[in-house]
């Protein structure tokens, strides 16, 4: 269940940027996985996919950063980058 938690908390943080740049349609979603996030990215893409079904990033592409350097100050995290939305290049 930790999974499930992440995946609503990621996506309160696209809703919430979404809600901000008023916008209803999310395309892009672009992550950074942590090394040691304990999550491979085949299995963050299948979550996100479940998760995002009835929101503003049903459908989005989801680009994943999958980092190797444990010694990184972020290797536990999922850190959403930045989101792209209907409209922007």
């Amino acid at each position: 269940m930790h999974e499930a938690s992440l995946m609503a908390n990621l996506m309160r943080q696209i809703t919430s940027l979404a809600d901000v740049q008023q916008v209803s349609k999310v395309t892009g979603v672009h992550i950074t996985l942590g090394a040691l996030s304990h999550m491979s990215p085949d299995h963050l893409r299948e979550h996100f996919v479940h998760a995002a079904q009835g929101t503003v990033a049903e459908g989005a592409r989801l680009d994943i950063d999958a980092r190797t350097d444990i010694t990184e100050p972020q290797a536990l995290d999922i850190r959403l980058d930045s989101i792209e939305v209907e409209g922007t290049p």
